[in-house]
């Protein structure tokens, strides 16, 4: 495929240059050498607490935080994006790990000085009065907010140490699986990642021979990845015990910054949708030749005229082509991302499934991941990373401790993108087959993110119901997945043909920090959906407000960032009318495929 690219540049490659050249860089090991003597500066104030005025503490405790968060993104960024695409890289782990170490030094004397801080009872005073402070006030109500689930210097040190050999462990004993085990795929030995990609394949043969390929390997790696389920999710509710949480699902709301009545009112529209999106399946499996639903190997089935293999030049004029048409900036920037070498394009072995965008704040640009090999659906997975990569420029304007923005309003650009690359599609479509093609792609895209992610939230909760009481096997996590894929997907989906394996093949799960990153997606989804339908309505006009938006994400929770746009999360009422939306393309994906 190289030799039809223009754009390709490193094999289709990224260019990590901008953080560093190599391991053996002397800019890096100079970035260690800082980041120690800033460590060793945080460690020292903790005893001067007593003698410092509260607004040296602030502006001091500021800047240091500052320049640590800056190395951190850079130098565990940079090991993280090598050992990424190649899972094999012991220089990779090492600095993770150093790093990791590192970081675990200051754990003390930072619980200290946040308990410090949120002590201060002139804290609103000092931030009211000077300018600095006052740009800064998010990061520091934040950590009054947070000092509640704080524990003592000495358990929060202890609780960094132990996730270096613990949960953090686990899970990249998880991704070195899944990313070097091999799939027996017609007699040749292929990476996880690129067994999955056939499942869009034209050919039903090749889907379902794929499918029962990728099965077949799983019990190379079950025990160790059950293995580790068990013990990142035993971490995880022992945390929360200790900090406070009355549950995982609670903390990962707060770390979230959303509601729990926001929660309910998604996950309630999800579930009285649900029946609408079995209708889209079996109607799929109708049009397939299936009479009692949709075998799972054929979801991805392409359908329509779009069976069309793209190459990376012409996934990036048919990107640049719609996104010139909504914003200059976006369109700049994703030119960039293709002629820069932001992108790593291709599979290949010891490179980690999937897709995903990294910011860089240190050069304000992003890099990002995929595994594409021509399909539409790649065109639109390039159209979702690149929009958390706009996102992430949105944000780069503020300071580097202010930059972070929360898991559900994280799907939100990168959904956006989707649902305009797709709709501007289904518009300018000249045939019916073209339309069906495209509808269906969008659909596709619809049920993961409610259907499946209903799926993989029922998931999670009976996983963290389950844990203290039992360790789960393999077959049990596949009893467990078995049971949540048919609550969801019902009778939409052949039920011998599930999935038993979503639990192993699926990343997300094995985050000792990052729980329930399920909700999220259909939180982004239907957001964006809401979003652009304000878009239509608005035109031009909606663009600054978008990226204002957008940019107050890390500084705001979720309902006051929807609030800007006249929405509120809390209503069940706004989830429905996206759910409705797409609702009105299954009907008329049924009537096409009559």
């Amino acid at each position: 495929m190289s030799n039809e690219n223009e754009t390709i540049k490193n094999g289709g490659q990224w260019d990590l240059a901008i953080l560093y050249d190599s391991f053996d860089d002397p800019k890096l090991a100079a970035d260690v050498d800082t980041m120690r003597k800033k460590i060793d500066e945080v460690n020292a104030i903790a005893p001067a607490l007593a003698n410092m005025p509260h607004k040296d503490l602030l502006h001091r405790y500021i800047d240091l935080n500052e320049t640590i968060s800056l190395l951190s993104y850079k130098l565990f960024g940079y090991a993280n994006l090598v050992y990424a695409t190649n899972t094999s890289d012991v220089n990779a782990a090492g600095l993770m790990g150093r790093m990791q170490a590192m970081l675990s030094e200051i754990s003390a004397a930072d619980t200290v000085i946040r308990h410090a801080i949120s002590d201060m009872d002139d804290l609103e005073e000092l931030i009211a009065t000077d300018g600095t402070l006052k740009e800064y006030a998010f990061f520091l109500r934040k950590i009054k907010e947070d000092s509640k689930y704080l524990l003592s210097e000495k358990e929060e040190q202890l609780f960094a140490l132990m996730n270096i050999s613990g949960a953090s462990a686990w899970s990249d004993l998880h991704s070195t699986l899944t990313s070097t085990v091999s799939v027996d795929y017609r007699g040749e030995e292929i990476p996880l990642s690129a067994a999955r990609n056939l499942a869009y394949d034209g050919d039903p043969q090749v889907r379902k021979d794929a499918y029962e390929a990728e099965l077949a390997c799983y019990p190379k790696v079950e025990k160790s990845a059950a293995f580790a389920l068990n013990s990142i999710k035993l971490q995880v509710l022992n945390e929360c015990r200790l900090r406070g949480f009355e549950s995982p699902l609670d903390q990962a709301l707060y770390n979230s910054r959303m509601s729990r009545k926001t929660l309910d009112a998604l996950i309630g529209a999800m579930n009285d949708y649900m029946p609408k999106f079995r209708e889209y399946l079996k109607a799929k499996g109708r049009a397939l030749g299936h009479e009692n639903g949709l075998p799972w190997y054929d979801m991805f089935a392409p359908m329509g005229t779009l069976d069309k293999k793209y190459t990376v030049d012409e996934a990036k004029a048919y990107l640049l082509g719609i996104f010139g048409d909504f914003d200059k900036d976006l369109h700049d920037m994703v030119k960039r991302a293709f002629e820069e070498s932001w992108i790593d394009f291709f599979p290949r072995k010891g490179k980690v499934g999937g897709a995903f965008d990294s910011g860089v704040p240190s050069a304000k640009q992003s890099r990002v991941l995929t595994n594409f090999d021509g399909a539409f659906g790649d065109i639109v997975t390039l159209a979702h990373e690149l929009g958390h990569a706009f996102h992430d420029q949105q944000v780069f304007s503020h300071s580097v401790i202010q930059q972070d923005y929360s898991m559900p309003v994280a799907e939100t650009a990168s959904t956006f993108n989707e649902v305009l690359v797709v709709s501007t599609a289904i518009e300018r479509a000249e045939t019916k087959e073209e339309k069906l093609a495209l509808i269906e792609s969008q659909l596709q895209d619809a049920n993961q993110i409610i259907t499946d992610i209903y799926s993989r939230y029922l998931f999670e909760t009976s996983v963290f119901d389950n844990r203290d009481n039992e360790f789960m096997s393999p077959e049990r996590m596949c009893e467990l997945m078995h049971k949540a894929q048919l609550a969801s997907y019902g009778d939409g989906i052949t039920e011998d043909t599930l999935h038993p394996y979503m639990w192993l093949c699926k990343g997300h799960y094995y985050s000792g920090g990052l729980s329930f990153y399920n909700f999220p997606y259909a939180f982004g989804g239907l957001f964006a959906r809401g979003l652009y339908a304000l878009y239509k309505k608005q035109g031009k006009d909606f663009v600054p407000l978008y990226k204002a938006l957008l940019h107050a994400t890390s500084v705001n929770n979720v309902e006051n960032t929807a609030k800007m746009a006249g929405i509120d999360l809390t209503d069940k009422a706004f989830w429905c009318e996206g759910l409705q939306s797409l609702s009105d393309e299954i009907d008329e994906f049924i009537e096409l495929t009559k």
